[in-house]
Formats: structure tokens, sequence, C-alpha cells
């Protein structure tokens, strides 16, 4: 078959234009056609394939855990004063350069094996798609580290020498995960590319051990905590969109329950020790025919517009076309989101609505199931953090929708934090994460801004709404772009990952970048940037082409506040762009563009990764330290366009340096760390993403990095930890 494009964030649709279809126009459409529902005769439902390890759990109590759910140091270290290693200059290598020093060791990658029953890895002989149950899958992305207590099985936030690894599979590079790329026989996928593609999607959990006198960080091959998580598994749904019929489906009529999870891009974890992973671009998984607004409801084809899912749209990897002899065939029919049925709880008309929620993972119980938890919404999620954890203070959860033109979200948990819950699995998940209030926000020109809360009656959610029709909250969150739009919030430049600054509370978000700012999007005070870029000389990129990274302070330092203080932290730029573009005045040693992962680890220093296309005629994606201020530290300013904006304190090469680069055609992201700050993970994720074909790949990574001259292996995304050579401290 045809190769696929390689895929890109910022090709996915923008479905947030300034003149959105509103639920009365629809109707007035759709008062004279006629229903075209097509009847399926019932299939039997088809089982998960999650995987059958199983670890173990229990309720026992750990201290309080105050910073963000970030790990406690278990000795003195502190924030650094200024950076003490030498930044890593500017390169178009084909492997991970990090400071002298340091090295960097290639620890998980696509096909590895987590289970002594399967074999390594083979370039010219790829397994077969059901083993890859017991493989990493490909893509990998957002990260967190648990310590593992191996005399109790359970989370232990300062162990350093154990702990569970758990990452994101966001997608796939089709034309190197099969021997010879993808195929098509009479077209339809054949079903063991198509199981391949399903289980390399998801999530890894894997043991990792750390040898306390080298540093070394290793895979525990037989441990029984390693398991995958994939497209397939089974989840639970929980929170008030938890058995609506608008997640009723022919595999769970009372839409209560799914399979799998998929396309999970940032990441995030919880002061009580379980995983929160995203489900971002979603919806392109999903076909509808030409003919299928026939079928639906008024507000049905707004919320499938507003998605991105217009009828005639065709799925990304065509699962839908397999035919099951492995597998049942339901598990292939239900990417086919038309209507077929007389009732929703008979096709698969909802699947869509079953993904783009936050998922919850407890990493060290494999005997429940994954839970979505839909009171934080539906969207294209890209990360979520947890502000400080601090004891009779209500959560909250910070998390950003990665279209162009989308919003920031925030959820504020009913529940005040007891860190007697730590270690209270899915149980204390379903306290924090199940009651509480949904917010979007709006950021003013003056540096202040409000959260809107979106809760059913509130705010016109209303069922008299003129965007869409609100019945109840489960509508408001499995919508909750339409709802967000409704009140007005503010269109940003594709929020991307959070991080909770653990000193102050701040909250950090990367706004990657925006093709269509000053065209489609009129630039504002919190996206101030239009401006143009020559790449190789000849192709001139137009808009917020590099990108920002915004900061807020609640008022008073409270989660519960609903309006804020903001500020710009950090403009993304060439070095040698004019002032009015390069506000934050980077230098050689520190200048990026299209800022993406983000975390802070437990002293406060921020890491910030790049997912870059506009200065990587330079280098390569990369991933700088920092060392931030705070809110209002700075001044305002005019940008190149002539908008004024508000602009933290320029930053320096003591405060700000290029950590690392990558191989070549790669993103970076995930990023995590042991609690003894000693070793440090990040992810390599679709490296020669470019090549066209699968027998001339543009990048051989990981097997450069032991071999630079390699010239034949494939490239595989893959997991890679750095430490020190002296086994000190990262950025110690």
């Amino acid at each position: 078959m045809t190769q696929p494009t390689p895929y890109h964030e910022d090709q996915e649709l923008d479905n947030n234009t300034s003149t959105n279809v509103h639920f009365r126009d629809i109707l007035e459409q759709h008062i004279n056609r006629r229903s075209l529902i097509t009847k399926t005769a019932s299939g039997a439902v088809a089982l998960t394939l999650a995987s059958t390890l199983t670890g173990c759990n229990d309720n026992d109590n750990k201290s309080n855990n105050n910073n963000g759910g970030t790990k406690p140091p278990v000795d003195s270290n502190k924030k650094p004063e200024k950076l003490d290693f030498t930044a890593v200059p500017k390169n178009l290598d084909d492997i991970v350069t990090v400071p002298e020093g340091y090295e960097a060791n290639v620890l998980y990658a696509l096909g590895d094996s987590i289970n002594p029953t399967y074999a390594e890895w083979d370039d010219n002989n790829v397994p077969s798609g059901p083993s890859f149950q017991f493989r990493s899958g490909d893509c990998h992305d957002g990260m967190s580290y648990f310590g593992l207590n191996t005399a109790t099985g359970r989370y232990d936030e300062q162990q350093s020498n154990d702990g569970l690894l758990v990452l994101n599979h966001e997608y796939i590079n089709p034309t190197f995960l099969h021997p010879k790329g993808p195929s098509k026989v009479d077209g339809r996928r054949p079903e063991d590319e198509v199981i391949r593609e399903v289980n390399a999607h998801g999530v890894s959990i894997i043991h990792v051990k750390k040898d306390t006198k080298t540093q070394k960080v290793e895979l525990v091959k037989n441990s029984v905590y390693n398991r995958r998580i994939t497209g397939s598994t089974l989840m639970e749904f929980a929170g008030p969109a938890a058995g609506h019929a608008l997640l009723a489906t022919k595999f769970s009529p009372s839409g209560v329950q799914t399979r799998g999870t998929h396309n999970n891009c940032g990441n995030g974890y919880t002061p009580w020790g379980t995983y929160l992973t995203t489900e971002e671009n979603f919806i392109g998984y999903f076909a509808r025919s030409a003919t299928d607004d026939a079928a639906r409801r008024p507000e049905e084809i707004v919320a499938l517009q507003r998605y991105g899912l217009k009828q005639g749209s065709s799925t990304r990897y065509g699962w839908e076309t397999a035919i099951g002899q492995v597998e049942s065939q339901d598990l292939y029919d239900r990417w086919n989101a038309d209507v077929k049925a007389e009732q929703a709880g008979q096709d698969y008309r909802n699947a869509p609505n079953t993904f783009g929620w936050m998922v919850e993972i407890d990493p060290f119980d494999s005997r429940q199931a994954p839970v979505k938890r839909t009171a934080l919404g539906r969207f294209a999620h890209e990360d979520c953090r947890t502000s400080r954890a601090i004891e009779g203070e209500n959560l909250a959860f910070y998390m950003g929708d990665d279209s162009r033109g989308e919003y920031i979200y925030k959820f504020v948990s009913d529940a005040k934090w007891d860190p007697k819950d730590v270690n209270g699995g899915y149980r204390a998940g379903d306290k924090y994460m199940n009651a509480g209030k949904l917010y979007v926000a709006k950021f003013n020109a003056d540096g202040t801004g409000q959260w809107v809360e979106l809760s059913y009656g509130k705010n016109g959610l209303t069922d008299s709404n003129p965007v869409y029709p609100f019945k109840s909250q489960a509508e408001v969150v499995t919508f909750a772009r339409l709802a967000a739009d409704s009140v007005g919030a503010t269109k940003m430049d594709r929020p991307e990952w959070c991080a909770v600054n653990p000193v102050n509370g701040e909250v950090y978000v990367t706004l990657t970048n925006n093709s269509n700012r000053g065209s489609s999007y009129p630039t504002d005070a919190a996206n101030p940037r239009n401006y143009e870029d020559l790449k190789n000389n000849e192709k001139v990129q137009k808009g917020n082409v590099n990108g920002h990274i915004i900061r807020f302070r609640e008022t008073e330092d409270k989660t519960t506040a609903e309006s804020f203080k903001w500020d710009i932290y950090l403009f993304g730029a060439e070095a040698a762009m004019a002032s009015n573009i390069n506000l934050s005045g980077l230098t050689d040693n520190n200048d990026f563009s299209s800022p993406d992962g983000m975390w802070f680890d437990p002293r406060g220093v921020l890491w910030i990764q790049t997912d870059d296309g506009a200065y990587t005629d330079v280098t390569n994606c990369m991933m700088l330290a920092a060392l931030p201020g705070q809110v209002s530290d700075g001044n305002k300013a005019t940008t190149s366009n002539g908008t004024e904006t508000i602009v933290g304190a320029k930053v320096n090469d003591e405060n700000l340096r290029r950590f690392l680069t990558g191989p070549k055609e790669c993103e970076i992201t995930g990023v995590t760390m042991t609690p003894d700050y000693k070793a440090i993970f990040i992810n390599v994720q679709h490296p020669g993403e470019d090549s066209k074909t699968y027998d001339a790949p543009t990048s051989h990574w990981p097997a450069t990095q032991t071999n630079p001259n390699n010239t034949t292996s494939r490239p595989r995304s893959a997991t890679v930890v750095i430490t020190r050579k002296d086994g000190g401290a990262i950025v110690g």
C-alpha cells in the first residue's frame, strides 16, 4: 500500500473556527431528512487483549506528599543556584547528545520483550501481532517513575533502586513497525498487521532496577510487574458520563465499559501513586460514511463536527477493514462510527465518545481495569498535572487541549487531600477524580484571568444553549469543547504539557506553535506573536512559528480560586531573530522552537522538550533545563506585529541551557527521574519520521547510539536513561 504520510500533530484538523455551526442551524437543515439507519446483526462481544500478569497491592498509608505528586528527595539536594553543565551545541547528528560528564543508554525500544518467553527484537523478522501484548509499543511519549518497595509490592515515593517506569505509546510509525511497511490485500488490512498496530498503542509498565554502585539502570525482564495496556484492553468508565446513553455501544450497551486507549501523549501522576495517561488525537481512528449525517440528530452532527469527525471521514490506519480470523470481527468493526442499528447500544455510533478522556492506571495492581475519569472532560488531552498535594486542600488537575485554537482546563476535586490515601489505588481515584468542578481558562489583556465553570445549569450550559442543547453534566463533560466555546474561553496556540512548580504552585503550559495565529486567530496578549521565518532559505513559515510557554498563579495560591495572574515565561525563537520576536533574549546555548513536553522535578528544575519542524534545518529536537522565577518578574513588551503582552524576566545561560539533543527527525518527549536525582529518563519518538520508505530510512537510531556508523538498522522509538559518569545528581 502507499506509505502513510508521517504523522505530525500540527497537521491535525483545526476544529475551532470563529464560524462554528450552531445546533439550531443544523436543526433547520435536518428537519426534512429521512433516516438512513442500517440494521446489522448482533455479534458476540469480543474479549480484551489485556495482559493477565498480576501484581499486588494493599492500602498501607504513606507519608504526605506536598509537591504535586512528585517524589520528595531522599537527600538534601535543593534547587541549584545556577546550571553547572556545559550546554550541548545545536547539531543534526543521529544520536542522543548529552553534556560532557554524562552518558545516555538506550533502555527500552520498540518491540523489546518484557517477558522472557518472547524473543528479542529482530529487524528482519518482526514478531506476530499478538506477541506485542508482551513487547514495547511504538512512539514512546509521556512517562513517570514510581518507586517500588520490593518487600511490600507497593508504591514507595522515596525508592530509587527499584521502580516501575510507566510510559505512553502514542501512535505508530507503520513504515518501520512492519518488516516491509504496512500493506493491503484487496483493499483490506491484514489482520496480523492490525493486531500488531493496535497492540503497539497504549501504555507500558516496566520494572527497572538501578545498581547503587555504578548507577546503571536496567529492565528487569522477568518481573511480574511488567505488563502492557493496549488499544484493546478492557477499560471502565467513572464520573458523570459513566452509564450515560452517549457512551452506549454494542460492546457495552449500558455505557460503563469500553476497550482500549490510544493516542496517549502526555501524562500525569497522582499523589496516591497512580498514573494518568491522556487520549489526544483519537478522532482520526474512526470512519464515517458520506451519508451518516442523515441518520443523526442535529445535536449529534454539531458534536461530531466540533470534534473533527465529519461524515465521509476515513481512518488513519484502516483498522475497520480487517477481517477477523484470529480475533473477533467486532474488534475491527468498532472503528466504524456509522449508525447501523435501531439503537446506540447495538452499533458503534458512540465509539468516538468512548475516547478523549483521562485514564487512570494503577501500576501496582493489574487485577482491576484502568478507569477513564469522565469528570475531567473529553477533548484532545495532551497532559494532566496535579497541583501540589497539601493536606486539607482541594486537589486540582491542569490540562491542555492540543489543537489550534483550543483551551486550557482545570478540574478541582470536591475532596480535600488526605495523605492516608497514598497507595489507595482506584478507590482514591474515585474519591478525588469523580466529583468536582471543571473549568476553562479565559485570559485578559491586563495579566489577569478567570476560570469559567463548566457545570450543567451554570453559565448558560442548559438545553437552551445556542451552541449545543446541554441536558446534563454528562453532556457537558462529553462535549467539553462545545461548553468551552459557549462561555467564551480564550483560544490558545495548541496547549500541550502542563507543569506545576513545586516551590510556589504556579502552573506552566507549553503553547507549541500555531501557523494560523494572525489569520484564522487574531493575536491577543496571551498569544501575541505573528511573524515570518525562513526555513532552508526557501520555505516561508508564518504565524506563531516557534511557540511559547505561558504560566499563571492562582489567586491566594488556592486551587479553588476562580481567578489568576499570568505572564509568558518563555518565547521560543532562533537566537538571531529580532528582539521583538526573540523576546526572552535566547542565545545559541538555549534557543529552541516548539516547546512541547515539560516537567518540574521536585527541586524546582524545569525540563523543557521540543517537537519541532520549524528549526530542524539547524538542529534536531532537544531538551533544556531551566531555573525559572515567578509570575510578574518581567515587564510588558510589544511584539513585531504590534501586540502588547506581559513577559517574564529575560533568561540567561545560567538559568536556561540546552541539556541534550536527539537523533534525526525525532521528537524529544517524556521526562521523569529517580527520587535521588541520579537517573533521568527521556523518550525519543519517531526517529527518521520523514523516511519515504522502509528500505531507505533517514535515521538508524538507536543502533547509532553505540555504533554511529550503522547504516542498516531500522529506526525505533525508545526510552533512554541518562546518568552522570561520576555517579552524582543530574544538574546537581
